[in-house]
């Protein structure tokens, strides 16, 4: 992940390539954590709700992990390339960066998609799913890089409220064919009629896909929303008033999405815009409190912990996918002739006979934290970051 900068004083912060926001780390700990926890229930039958998604239209706390991780590479992207042009990039470096980090992100996604390979590799090659949660993140993250470097704060804002805007006009008065204006179910909305007419048998439900084509445009302005509060904290002001910012700024977008939702439900999955500004309000929101707890008021005793996570995300991400993969392959024998995966047998010998089944899907789960957190700790320790 790209490096930031830590600011160790009160009043105005300079521009230094060498500051870091710790903060940035703590808040993107605190949701890779939360990501890992919600994938990896040791029993889908037996979760507690808010570890689930919504079933469709509102949300709950598993609903945010993916948005706020979209607003920390927001907030990242100024940080990072505006660090890279002080220390003497050039544009075309920029771009070279950009282009090559958004690749690189995407084809690892197509490959967990793909991943673990099966008796027809290349069967599953020409049938894996092409949206995914890394692709995502990609393609905000390119798009919303390339838009900082040409824009102005203003032009960005601009572009945010009219993507949304227009956003929330096709849902409401465009139908798919076969269907009708403002329809937002699984089948019969815009954005799934696009990913089965462009991405047919490539997509996560036969319906749907929750990273489709059309669901990413209002998704990359999750990405610039966190552009603009990244640059709001590079500015010459004093820190209390970019943390005021911050909280303000969350409140309303807050507001925005509650009372919007009103009129285009919240909605993962199709990533309505009252999502985006519900989600992105509350992400603003917990980021200032990390921000003014950790970087102002230097309240860190409680935070190392997700530090050790944040600095590593993206390999966490990858590596404890690939890992969960992995166990429901590998398969053990049974004394009665059958056999169950190694995941199967793990749940069910440390969590199953001691705890109810929601606890026990929960220890699971907190236990595959715990154990990622200790691989990520012993990383940090050596000082080893792996980025793209």
């Amino acid at each position: 992940m790209p490096e930031q900068t830590n600011q160790s004083s009160t009043g105005p912060s300079p521009k230094a390539s060498s500051e870091r926001l710790l903060s940035l780390d703590v808040f993107r700990g605190l949701t890779i954590a939360g990501m890992v926890l919600v994938n990896n229930a040791g029993d889908w039958q037996a979760v507690y709700s808010p570890l689930s998604h919504a079933e469709w239209h509102g949300w709950t706390p598993t609903d945010l992990v993916f948005p706020f991780f979209l607003l920390i590479v927001g907030v990242a992207i100024p940080i990072a390339l505006e660090n890279r042009r002080a220390a003497g990039g050039s544009m075309t470096d920029l771009y070279r960066k950009i282009f090559r980090r958004t690749l690189i992100i995407f084809m690892i996604g197509l490959f967990l998609n793909w991943f673990p390979p099966t008796s027809d590799p290349v069967g599953r090659l020409l049938n894996v799913r092409i949206p995914g949660v890394l692709q995502r993140i990609a393609v905000c993250y390119g798009i919303a890089s390339l838009l900082f470097l040409r824009l102005s704060r203003a032009a960005i804002w601009r572009l945010g409220a009219a993507l949304l805007v227009g956003y929330w006009l096709l849902l409401k008065f465009v139908a798919a064919p076969g269907s009708v204006a403002g329809d937002l179910t699984r089948a019969g909305s815009l954005p799934s009629w696009v990913d089965r007419t462009l991405l047919a048998g490539h997509i996560y439900r036969p319906e749907y896909d929750p990273e489709g084509i059309l669901s990413t445009i209002p998704a990359i302005v999750t990405a610039l929303i966190g552009v603009l509060a990244g640059q709001w904290l590079r500015q010459d002001r004093d820190r209390m008033e970019k943390v005021a910012g911050l909280f303000a700024a969350g409140f309303l977008l807050l507001l925005g999405g509650y009372i919007s939702n009103a009129i285009i439900p919240i909605n993962k999955a199709l990533w309505t815009s009252s999502y985006v500004l519900f989600s992105g309000g509350l992400g603003l929101l917990v980021f200032a409190l990390c921000y003014w707890l950790v970087d102002l008021r230097g309240v860190k005793s409680w935070s190392q912990p997700f530090v050790v996570l944040g600095v590593n995300a993206l390999a966490l991400y990858i590596l404890s996918g690939v890992m969960a993969d992995l166990l429901t392959e590998i398969r053990l024998g049974l004394p009665d002739g059958g056999t169950e995966t190694l995941r199967a047998f793990l749940y069910r010998n440390l969590f199953t006979h001691w705890l109810s089944p929601r606890n026990a899907s929960l220890g699971y789960a907190m236990g595959y934290v715990i154990f990622w957190w200790t691989v990520m700790w012993g990383l940090y320790r050596k000082r080893v970051f792996i980025r793209v």
